[in-house]
């Protein structure tokens, strides 16, 4: 195990989150970088900790489009919210929560799978039964329940277990 490795285990991981510490805190000031790097060295270190499974990615090829469609989603889940929000009440009547059955049983993409639909705006992952494989989600605009599942099993479960699987 080479030095830096002992010192700092995840170097990937340190320097995402003193990045992600400096866009939040929007300052490079010398305080603040040394600060968001000790808590960037005690994630880390909990990371350690947790001692998680290696990930491994099958498909990078697959990561990439996989982005590319989140972003698309996104962006086009903001026009339909900002649609609804701002349209005719009619339209605002349709929330309503769903069961989906899911195929895919790794926990890392579920987990990605789960921050998707979170931050996609117009859904929300509630909860995930492992012993049935379902998921509770709750989608702002559900007028048509199979379409939200066949979206969501076509467009990210596939590519997700290309990945993950």
């Amino acid at each position: 195990m080479s030095l830096i490795r002992r010192v700092l285990p995840f170097p990937l991981m340190f320097l995402a989150l003193v990045v992600m510490w400096l866009l939040l805190k929007q300052s490079v000031a010398p305080g603040t970088v040394l600060f968001g790097a000790l808590v960037a060295f005690g994630g880390t270190w909990a990371m350690v900790a947790l001692d998680p499974p290696p990930a491994r990615l099958r498909r990078p090829r697959a990561v990439l489009q996989l982005a590319g469609r989140v972003f698309i989603d996104v962006f086009r889940s903001n026009l339909a919210v900002g649609r609804i929000i701002l349209g005719e009440a009619e339209r605002r009547t349709h929330a309503g929560f769903m069961s989906l059955r899911l195929e895919m049983t790794d926990r890392y993409g579920l987990a990605v799978l789960a921050i998707i639909l979170t931050c996609t705006p117009g859904t929300q992952w509630v909860s995930y039964d492992p012993s049935r494989g379902t998921l509770l989600l709750h989608v702002l605009d559900l007028v048509d329940e199979l379409e939200w599942a066949e979206l969501i099993k076509l467009r990210y479960e596939v590519l997700l277990r290309e990945i993950f699987e």
